[in-house]
Parts: structure tokens; C-alpha cells; sequence
């Protein structure tokens, strides 16, 4: 292979495709990629973007075509019929001009099955023979690895594009098939997923899980010792003093005093140690009321000075409410030290990252989404601009479920560590390590920089502060996890008395960091509460100088975060690394969750989907059946199953329970729970129900009585709430309001007026937008008339149609003579509909972010 000249690195790689004539195209799916790409190829090739797809199935049937499922004949095979993409014409013919002038053609899309689709439709679409095509994929854009794809190419593999296509189709057949059955038992508008309706379940569940329980209470007794006995007096007045300090904090509707971590602190300062109560006259110590713990801990020298309680966390009443104890030691029992063991402990290093745990350390340590990790990391592989050295591409391909590093990675990884950290940082052998997920991929690599020498610091200058932290954590991940285990010195001593009631034995732990190892790239983990325990030895006498009967309650299920419902999709084998981001986006963007401070919760909407799906499918929305349709998916791509045969397994059960739930399944609407509230207009009951903004709270009288409310999330009636915004018709003050789509404000005068002004998703005024031109312009879709706005860019035609009809028409298509009318009656339409003015009820202008105050 040629080197490329100088001359060629400011070429556009892509352009029309002229410049194709007797040279070799490349076809990769994104600009960013085939700039890089471009670096590394002689001046015999010609690189060209296909944007990403170039085909898939139709949204809906052709004219004439009454297919059950538009794009896929049910009844012959399931054969898909796809179509150009709406909008990428103009790249498929500038494309295929290219191919038809070039003396080959190279189909470098990425090496996963999106990817091997993405080629074979180009090679479709392109009407290019399969002999004729060249295949050629690498896991880095780096000048080795693309000399040595392209000294090796091979035919599109078929399997993995029968993979792709068996997961399209199910996928299209059940959107297509289960969503209606929603719009006629649920509501309109709403979509049914293969996948994402599992992962809606699983938070769906956890919810309810949170819901129903029931925390039990449990006390422990921590005592606190002097490693000199002498200091016990002063240690328990400072102590004591020092917890009286203590400023205040809340943890949900519970006070909090000082944390483990600085109590910890705090000793390790004064040569005390903290150790909890673990055994009583030879058996564990156990208690589950506070008259045990106090009685227990009067047996070690404690004496009760106050007691005081709370209302109980999250307002839950009586059986867990929050006890308080404070006290001092005052004589008690002759402590000693019992045992003492120190040993040598280890923590190995990470693997390197894979997609999943990518995004989870994205998550938590830079509280990025996983869409926003996927679209960073993608720049990251695709390539970057790097001062003087052009494009790079810095990480290796981003969607993988292996750890396997290539042995070229080791040696680089070694060579790196024993140059810039030293020898002993370097294990005696490479550090290997199996993948979790036993259907990985082992052929594929881990993600890494492509260079180590490119370390963080050297390209900062040259990356935004996202990609930045990104590539972080990917480089800082790959040389933690070939470098020596990190040594600690783990030690725990028991102290114990005897008392009237047996023998009592305190124990307490920590350790300290003999050997930083790999910490020493990765840094030392934050957070943790491990002591530092003074020296003492076994027969050594202690005093206790402190007691703390402490209350506890059994804690429910955490609710997901991003990242730990990436960790369960992954345990559940529910889809697969370049899915996870997806998933969560779709079941947000369709409001069957939400994240409320950084945590997802089901929305009424998502937990009455559920309920229907489940009811009609319930096969199909197991946790376990989704993972065995994966499973069947590898099988086709890695031991040639026929994906037509595997579809059929599932098409004919899913119809015949899909016509079950239209017999049987009733509406959502009828569904109804008894609530605990009473009507304030009949006096009477009250009743849940289910409506278009989810759930509700009704008069169980109704059609008698018309009462009705939101409700918040405990199933409160929320009543509006008067804003100090007025009116835009009359005056009068707007109430605060949920809707449909969500909050809103409407005239406190309504139905006599019918006032409203639109907020924001947070809940900030969204101005009133003036009313669009009509034109006599016909819309090249519908033939409805285009209406004409003024947008940020300039004015821009669209179809009066929307949103039925999403046609558009550019506005620097027009002629310039057409341009300046319209933009005249433009000028003059907007004159005598101007934007309304949004004031406070004090007459003062409120802008566009304004938040309304509430009373």
C-alpha cells in the first residue's frame, strides 16, 4: 500500500465521488471515519461516507400492499423488502456513481453485525456483485491495523447479516403487532418492544418492590477504645463533645450524625479504635428492639442519658420510628485485648473496559448517559483532531463484550508501565482475564487506546473536557489492568470483658495500603470506611471510653440508576453492548420511566403497559425467554442457523396470544383500585383510574359525581396551585396545572376563560410562538398546502399537514424573486400577529425561562 502524500491530507475524502475514476473506493459509515481513514491510505483510494444506513423496511406499505407488517410478508418467509432511506437518495446515486468509476470497491463499516449489515445493504443498494466486493474490518483506525485489513479482505458474512436481519424483523414484527393492541387497551401512541418493554418491566418491578417493603429494625453496640487506658477519661468528654457538634444533616426525613468515615478519622488521630458487639456469652449478638440494645449495652458500662425519636424515614408511621440514644460509660467491665491478626491481602486490578462497564464508570464517576457515552466514545474510535498530526484515532471499537486484550496490546502496556512507573510495578507475567458474559466474543478486543504513548495529559489540549474525561478513563483503565495487585496489611483484633451475662466480644478492622500497585494509575478508591487501628497487642488491657446503641432499618431494593440497569441488562443477557444506550433512551423518550436525581422510576404509564404486556405475553416479556432470543441470535450468526426458521418459532405463538388478548384483555380504563381518600365534593369513596395522563384519582360514584385529581407519586391528590402569572385574555391569576403533556397553566377563570400558557420541561414559561404564514406552495409529499416559519437559522417551509405529513421544502430552492414576497408577508404576518406578552400578576414582563412562583 501506498504512503499517502503530503499534498492529500487537506483532500475532502468524500465528496461527489468524481474523483473515484480507476481508484480503489472506500465506503465507511461516518465523515469523522473516513477522515482518519483517509491518513492512512495512498493516493490510489478515494474515501467516501454512507452516513450510516443507506436501507431498511418501510415505515408503512406501499400503495397497494396490505402486509400485516409493512416491510415484511408474514406470510412467505417472513422476506423483507427494504427500501432507500427517506433523504439518502442523493447519497446512494453519488455513492453508486463512485463504485461505477472506481476500479474496486472496499466496504470498511465497523466489525459488528450493524455494521456487516450496513455493508451488505450498500452492496445492495450499489448493485454491486458480491465477487466484486471487498470486505475489510479492523478494531482500531490506526495506520498498522488498516494495512493489515486491507492486505486481507474477505466476503460480506452472510451470518451476521441474517443475524441483523432476524433481529430487525422480530423486532418489526412486534412493534407493529403489539402496539396496536395498546392503542386499543391502553391508549393511543404508544409502542410495544421485543427489548425495551423487558427493561421497562425490570424497573417496573423494582418499583413495586420498594413499594411493599417493609423495613425491619435492628440495633448494633459499637464501643470505643483507648489504645492507652489512661486516656479513656479525656477521649469520652472530647468524644462526646465532639458528637454534640455534629452539623446538621438529614437523610431523607431521618438526622444523621457524624458518618463512619470520620469517626474513623477522628480516632485514628488519638490512638482509638471503634469495634461493634459481635457475641454475647458465646453467641451472636442480636437484637431487634431498643430496650435489648439498651440492656445489653448497660453490660459494657453504659448509661442512658437521653432518649428522643423521629418520625420514621420516607413517613412510613409507628413501626419504625427513629430512636435516638445518648449516654456515657461510667464503670463497667475490665477489657483486654483477646486476639490480634494481621495478614497480607491482595486487590487485583479491573479487566479493561467492555461497553457495558464503560458506560457504567461513565455513569457514576462522570455522570454522563450511556447515550452520551456511546456518541463520546464513537468520536473517540472514529477519530480526532490532534494539532499537526491530523485525525487520530485514539481508542479501539467500542462495542464489545470481551476483555481479551491482542498480545500486541500486553507488550505495549508492560513496555509502557516499566518505563514510566519501574519494575515493581510490572507483574512477572500479563495480567488475563475472562469475560463475565460467557457469550462474549472472544475474538474481539477489549476497549484501549490505540497508543499508549498517547497518554491523558498529552492530548488534553486538543479534546473538549468530555472527550477528555472519556478517554480518561478508558487509558487509565487498560495500564491499571496489566500492572502489579495492589498490598494491603488487613487486621482484626478482639476485645472482650467478662460480664454477668457471659463473656462480651467487641470486634473491630481496618488496613492499611502497603503497596499502591495498580492504584497507582487508577488512584486509591474514595469513600472507603476502613479504620487505621492503632498497634496493641493480645493481653493488652483496655478501658472503654464511649458506647453507642445504634438503630438500623433493613433497606429495600435500590432503584436503578443508569448504571445499574446496564449491569442488570447485561446479568439478564437482555440485548447486547451497542443496545444498552438505545434501550434506555427509547423507554424515557416514550415516558414509560423517568430519572428523578439520577434514578429511574416507572411512570403510571409505564407500569400499565407492563401490566397488559404481560397479561397478553406473558412468554415473551420473561426475563429469561429474552435472553434465550438472544442466545438464538448468536447461534445464527456463529453456527448458521436458519433465521427464518427461528422467526417462525416465534411468530406463531406470539399471534395466537396476540388475538387472545384482543378477545379477552380489558381496557386499562376499567381498571380501577379503591383509595384511601374521600371525595370532597360527594363526601363519598374514591377510586384510582387510569386515564391519557396516567393515573388519576376519581369519585367511585362517578358518573353521579364528576370529582377527579392528579395525584403525586404516594397517590395524594395534588390540587392546582395559584401562580403569580396573569392571565394573557383577562387578567385573572393562573393556576399550575397537569396535563396530558405535562404541566401547565391555565386561567383561574376557566371554563368562563380559557387562558394558557405553555412551561417548559422544567417547568419554566415557554412563550407563545406567532401563529405560522400559510402559503399557496403545495407540499411535494401530501400536496398540502407549506406553511411558512422563522426559525433561529431563517425562515423554513413545512407541511400544514404535521404532524400526519413531516414535509418539508429548502428555502434556498426557491427562486430569489418568491423569497423576497415571501418574506415581506412574512414580515407584515408577523406584524399583526405579534408574539403576546406574558406578565406577572404585578404587570411586570416575565421572558422565556421564567419559573412561576406558586402560593
Amino acid at each position: 500500500m501506498a504512503e499517502k502524500k503530503t499534498t492529500n491530507r487537506k483532500k475532502k475524502p468524500f465528496s461527489t465521488g468524481a474523483d473515484a475514476k480507476g481508484r480503489h473506493l472506500v465506503i465507511v459509515e461516518s465523515p469523522a471515519k473516513a477522515r482518519t481513514i483517509n491518513k492512512y491510505l495512498g493516493s490510489d483510494y478515494v474515501v467516501m461516507a454512507s452516513m450510516g444506513h443507506v436501507r431498511d423496511l418501510p415505515e408503512k406499505n406501499p400503495k397497494g400492499v396490505k402486509d400485516s407488517v409493512p416491510g415484511v410478508d408474514v406470510e412467505n418467509d417472513f422476506r423483507p423488502s427494504y427500501q432507500v432511506i427517506r433523504g439518502k437518495g442523493a447519497t446512494v446515486d453519488r455513492l453508486a456513481k463512485a463504485a461505477g468509476r472506481s476500479s474496486s470497491v472496499w466496504l470498511a463499516t465497523d466489525l459488528d453485525r450493524e455494521g456487516e449489515a450496513i455493508a451488505w445493504h450498500l452492496m445492495e443498494a450499489l448493485k454491486i456483485r458480491p465477487e466484486d466486493a471487498k470486505r475489510v474490518v479492523f478494531n482500531a483506525i490506526t495506520k498498522t491495523e488498516i494495512e493489515k485489513a486491507f492486505k486481507d479482505p474477505h466476503p460480506v458474512d452472510m451470518n451476521k447479516v441474517n443475524a441483523q436481519q432476524a433481529r430487525r424483523v422480530l423486532d418489526r414484527i412486534v412493534g407493529y403487532k403489539a402496539s396496536p393492541l395498546l392503542w386499543k387497551k391502553v391508549a393511543g401512541g404508544l409502542s410495544a418492544g421485543r427489548v425495551q418493554s423487558v427493561a421497562v418491566r425490570l424497573v417496573v418491578e423494582r418499583d413495586r418492590e420498594i413499594e411493599v417493603f417493609v423495613p425491619e429494625e435492628y440495633w448494633t453496640v459499637s464501643g470505643f477504645f483507648p489504645s492507652d487506658i489512661s486516656d479513656a477519661g479525656r477521649l469520652g468528654v472530647e468524644f462526646r463533645k465532639w458528637l454534640e457538634e455534629t452539623p446538621e444533616r438529614t437523610r431523607g426525613r431521618k438526622s444523621v450524625g457524624r458518618s463512619a468515615r470520620e469517626k474513623n478519622d477522628w480516632l485514628s488521630g488519638r490512638g482509638g479504635v471503634a469495634a461493634e458487639l459481635t457475641e454475647i456469652g458465646g453467641k451472636k449478638f442480636r437484637a431487634g428492639d431498643v430496650d435489648t440494645a439498651i440492656a445489653t449495652a448497660r453490660l459494657a458500662g453504659f448509661r442512658l442519658d437521653e432518649r428522643s425519636s423521629e418520625l420514621c424515614p420516607e413517613g412510613r408511621e409507628g413501626s419504625c420510628d427513629v430512636v435516638r440514644l445518648k449516654g456515657h460509660v461510667e464503670g463497667g467491665a475490665e477489657w483486654r485485648v483477646k486476639s490480634v491478626q494481621t495478614k497480607r491481602t491482595r486487590s487485583r486490578p479491573f479487566p479493561p473496559f467492555i461497553t457495558s462497564t464503560m458506560q457504567q464508570s461513565a455513569a457514576n464517576l462522570l455522570g454522563f448517559t450511556a447515550h452520551a457515552t456511546m456518541r463520546l466514545a464513537q468520536d473517540l474510535y472514529e477519530g480526532l483532531p490532534l494539532g499537526d498530526s491530523g485525525s487520530v484515532g485514539l481508542i479501539t471499537y467500542m462495542r464489545t463484550d470481551s476483555t481479551s486484550l491482542s498480545r500486541e496490546a500486553v507488550a505495549m502496556a508492560r513496555g509502557f508501565i516499566d518505563s514510566n512507573y519501574g519494575e515493581k510495578y510490572l507483574p512477572s507475567g500479563a495480567n488475563v482475564f475472562k469475560s463475565s458474559n460467557k457469550a462474549a466474543q472472544e475474538a474481539h478486543e477489549a476497549i484501549r487506546p490505540t497508543d499508549v504513548a498517547l497518554t491523558p495529559d498529552r492530548v488534553k489540549p486538543f479534546l473538549s473536557p468530555r472527550h477528555h474525561g472519556l478517554y480518561r478513563l478508558i487509558w487509565e483503565r487498560f495500564v491499571a489492568c496489566q500492572m502489579a495487585d495492589a498490598l494491603w496489611d488487613s487486621t482484626v483484633v478482639q476485645i472482650s470483658a467478662d460480664t454477668e451475662a457471659g463473656e462480651m466480644v467487641f470486634r473491630a478492622s481496618g488496613r492499611v495500603l502497603v503497596f499502591d500497585g495498580f492504584y497507582r494509575v487508577s488512584g486509591v478508591p474514595a469513600g472507603s470506611e476502613e479504620a487505621v487501628l492503632p498497634r496493641v497487642e493480645e493481653g493488652m488491657a483496655m478501658a472503654a471510653f464511649h458506647m453507642d446503641p445504634s438503630q438500623h432499618f433493613t433497606q429495600p431494593p435500590a432503584r436503578f440508576t443508569e448504571a445499574s440497569l446496564i449491569r442488570k441488562l447485561e446479568a439478564e443477557g437482555i440485548g447486547r453492548p451497542s443496545t444498552y444506550a438505545q434501550i434506555i433512551q427509547v423507554i424515557q423518550h416514550r415516558k414509560y420511566v423517568e430519572k428523578l436525581q439520577g434514578k429511574f422510576h416507572a411512570t403510571d404509564l409505564g407500569g400499565v403497559v407492563t401490566d397488559k404486556l404481560v397479561e397478553a405475553f406473558p412468554e415473551i416479556m420473561e426475563v429469561g425467554y429474552t435472553r434465550d432470543m438472544e442466545q438464538r441470535l448468536d447461534d445464527i450468526e456463529e453456527k448458521n442457523v436458519d433465521w427464518v426458521e427461528m422467526v417462525r418459532d416465534f411468530y406463531g405463538p406470539f399471534t395466537s396470544r396476540l388475538q387472545s388478548a384482543y378477545d379477552d384483555m380489558g381496557h386499562a380504563k376499567a381498571d380501577t383500585v379503591p383509595a384511601p381518600h374521600t371525595c370532597p365534593k360527594c363526601g363519598g369513596g374514591t377510586m384510582y383510574r387510569f386515564g391519557r395522563s396516567g393515573r388519576f384519582l376519581s369519585c367511585a360514584s362517578y358518573p353521579d359525581c364528576t370529582y377527579a385529581a392528579p395525584i403525586d407519586r404516594k397517590g395524594d391528590p395534588v390540587e392546582p396551585e395559584m401562580t403569580d402569572i396573569a392571565c394573557p385574555k383577562c387578567g385573572n391569576g393562573m393556576l399550575r396545572r397537569r396535563g396530558r403533556f405535562g404541566p401547565f397553566l391555565s386561567c383561574s377563570g376557566y371554563p368562563g376563560c380559557d387562558g394558557i400558557v405553555n412551561l417548559d420541561s422544567k417547568g419554566n414559561i415557554a412563550l407563545p410562538k406567532v401563529p405560522p404564514l400559510p402559503t399557496d406552495l403545495p407540499c411535494s409529499k401530501c400536496g398540502a398546502a407549506l406553511v411558512l416559519r422563522r426559525g433561529a437559522r431563517g425562515p423554513w417551509l413545512a407541511c400544514s399537514a404535521f404532524p400526519k405529513c413531516r414535509g418539508r421544502r429548502g428555502w434556498v430552492s426557491l427562486d430569489e424573486g418568491l423569497k423576497r414576497d415571501l418574506e415581506k408577508a412574512l414580515d407584515a404576518h408577523e406584524r399583526k400577529n405579534p408574539q403576546p406578552v406574558i406578565r406577572a400578576l404585578d404587570g411586570e414582563p416575565v421572558g422565556e425561562g421564567y419559573k412561576p412562583g406558586t402560593s
